[in-house]
């Protein structure tokens, strides 16, 4: 008899979760802002604590699930109406990289290193960041990219406009201001030959690097502290 309770009980608030997320609407499955994960988060939880007690009444469970539903609903239309509000509940864009510089401060509030920002920059199928003019970090957490345009000469080699066809990809030499030896031995190169590469550039402390990469052409990438 309590295999069948927990069965049915099972099926129940499993169609009750899943009619609630549908009022929710397709936005809470596309995207979740940190208000909407906080709502989808306590109704796992309350349907859990249904389920784990066979003798607490359904309805302990589907009230406070409804009302979270509510609050949700009401919230979004009243973000519908005013920005404020709608900033205030998901958060504004932030530009991790902007005419091709990359905004340290900005990573900095967003607690945003430069291992996270190559990670997503390779889910958008960019390899490099010297071919970026706009990252934008989404209030979902997603990364939107905007790459710069890429002149005939870059591109006659793969015989495509607008493509360009990477031997390898481009190699970290300075992070947050630390040379990053072992890629320079990838290269063949020593801390000297760098030095001297941004010498020319301008640059006289590697400290005063952010971000330094090279690619298979031997173009480097070059971002200050500021």
């Amino acid at each position: 008899m309590d295999i069948l309770t927990i069965f049915f009980r099972t099926v129940l608030i499993y169609f009750v979760v899943f009619l609630m997320l549908r009022i929710m609407g397709k936005r809470e499955i596309g995207k979740l802002s940190l208000f909407d994960l906080v709502i989808s988060i306590m109704i796992a939880e309350i349907a859990v604590f249904v389920l784990e007690d066979a003798n607490k009444p359904l309805m302990d469970g589907i009230v406070p699930m409804a009302t979270l539903v509510l609050i949700q609903v009401a919230i979004a239309y009243i973000t519908l109406k005013s920005r404020p509000i709608r900033v205030l509940f998901d958060g504004k864009p932030s530009v991790l990289i902007e005419n091709g510089s990359i905004n340290r401060e900005e990573m900095r509030k967003q607690r945003y290193n430069l291992d996270d920002l190559m990670q997503q920059l390779r889910q958008n199928r960019v390899m490099n960041v010297a071919d970026v003019e706009f990252a934008v970090l989404e209030p979902s957490g997603k990364l939107s990219v905007v790459e710069k345009e890429r002149r005939v000469s870059d591109t006659a080699d793969s015989g495509l406009k607008g493509t360009i066809r990477y031997e390898g990809l481009p190699l970290p030499l300075i992070m947050d201001g630390k040379v990053q030896d072992e890629n320079l031995e990838k290269i063949g190169k020593t801390r000297f030959w760098l030095k001297n590469q941004l010498q020319e550039k301008g640059c006289n402390d590697f400290k005063e690097i952010f971000y330094c990469s090279i690619d298979h052409r031997g173009r480097f990438f070059v971002d200050r502290k500021r």
